[in-house]
């Protein structure tokens, strides 16, 4: 039955191994969204409630100095050991640092319970950057592993799979783990509760290598993902390969510019929040049931088919979608800058938009490329890169008390457009080079 509405939904699937293959990693993606989307919320609340709201944008870019030494600790663990071991090893990690900020956030003096905010108060620095992190690590590595043992034409009906059961992860976490619906007075349970998500993740991830046919772990250079250790270039070849191939600096430019924009009104929302609800519970609360509707709002648009537009209209088509929403974006938030109602929706549908169609997209952007283009640059690109371009943008949002908030979106809105302008140039682009590489079943880099 599942099997037969997801082939309604996705296309025909080659075998129940295969359905089964993907439903596996769809649960474990599932799992992994549940426990970033429940941590999200919460990170602004703690550290609007222990540093100050003010200070976000300071954050932000304290988290790129943060990501870099863990991404050569990263790249050396790739280097190393078999994909799968350091996913294990990785996951690990921060199941037993989510369950020691659950114990620091718990307690009376450093934690939650002191209601005093003050920008010595490292803890919500720490924890506010731990979460970050999960976002650029362990989820690009998870989809590092999934691009290695998918071939192109299973990716079209296999990751829009893995994609809607991210959302149902972004929808059970944060709409169950709130702490209004628990009756709870701070954040802290709710982050020990997660630390024992990622352990059902590391068990499963086990299983499925350990139950899935060879045959359905072999990518599109004829290698198993689980097998023995490949060697793979340096360290800074990754950084080399993005600004020395056209290719691979076109996805660089389209992550990177679809960051700095979401950022800057993200930024916006957020500080329109924190000036709304006095408590962390109730910041916590209601920036849960904005990752709730995230996940509704994706989950709706790939259940109606949002990810036929690729098989219908190609990949152009998915690159350009995102663009023209930030467009009506940008010009909404603009002309209605007090409105936390319309800035909550817009951010909703930008994420959901980029969750449903763009990410699964881009994913299988990584797919005719070499091992040194999959495993080096797209950690570049989507752990630095993603962090550095939010950098750059939380930079500016620093202004945003200096300029006023009228003037503050007015300079967003002109620098953005001109942004999204160079976005739709270098999505024809990569597209292009895209599509010619599958015809031709060729490496693009």
């Amino acid at each position: 039955m599942l099997s037969y509405i997801a082939t309604k939904i996705f296309g025909k699937f080659e075998s129940k191994e295969e359905f089964r293959k993907f439903g596996m990693l769809a649960l474990i993606f599932g799992l992994i969204i549940a426990y970033y989307w429940t941590l999200r919320p919460i990170k602004d609340s703690v550290f609007n409630a222990i540093v100050g709201g003010e200070h976000l944008w300071l954050a932000k870019i304290l988290s790129v100095f943060i990501v870099v030494p863990l991404i050569f600790i990263y790249s050396k663990l790739v280097d190393t050991f078999a994909r799968h071991k350091v996913f294990y090893l990785l996951v690990g990690v921060y199941a037993l640092a989510t369950m020691a900020f659950m114990i620091a956030l718990a307690h009376p003096t450093i934690g939650l319970l002191n209601t005093v905010p003050d920008q010595g108060r490292y803890l919500g620095w720490a924890f506010y950057c731990f979460v970050e992190t999960f976002g650029s690590i362990v989820i690009a590595l998870f989809w590092v592993l999934v691009t290695d043992m998918t071939l192109p034409e299973a990716a079209e009906r296999g990751f829009p799979i893995i994609a809607l059961f991210g959302q149902f992860g972004n929808i059970v976490g944060p709409f169950f783990l709130n702490t209004n619906r628990l009756g709870l007075t701070t954040s802290a349970p709710i982050v020990g509760l997660c630390s024992l998500i990622l352990l059902a993740v590391i068990f499963l991830m086990w299983f499925f290598v350990k139950t899935t046919p060879k045959s359905l772990l072999t990518g599109y250079h004829g290698h198993a993902a689980h097998g023995e250790k490949i060697p793979e270039p340096g360290f800074f070849e990754g950084i080399k390969l993005i600004f020395t191939n056209s290719y691979l600096f076109g996805v660089f430019a389209i992550i990177t510019i679809y960051e700095m924009i979401v950022t800057v009104i993200d930024y916006h929302f957020k500080q329109t929040a924190f000036a709304t609800f006095s408590t962390e519970a109730g910041v916590s609360a209601f920036l849960s049931e904005y990752a709730t509707l995230v996940g509704v709002v994706a989950c709706i648009c790939l259940v109606l088919g949002v990810s036929r537009i690729q098989r219908l209209l190609g990949i152009t088509a998915s690159l350009f979608m995102l663009p023209v929403l930030m467009i009506v974006a940008i010009i909404t938030v603009k002309f209605n800058p007090t409105s936390l109602t319309i800035a909550l929706w817009i951010m909703v549908l930008a994420k959901a938009i980029n969750y449903a169609l763009n990410q699964p997209t881009m994913k299988q952007l990584y797919i005719p490329t070499s091992k040194e283009a999959r495993y080096k640059s797209q950690g570049w690109i989507e752990m630095f890169g993603g962090r550095n371009s939010k950098a750059a943008a939380s930079i500016f949002n620093g202004y945003r008390k200096t300029l006023g908030v009228s003037f503050f979106l007015t300079t967003a809105s002109l620098l953005s457009l001109g942004l999204i302008a160079a976005w739709f140039m270098t999505a024809f682009y990569v597209a292009r080079a895209y599509n010619h590489a599958i015809k031709n079943n060729e490496v693009v880099c």
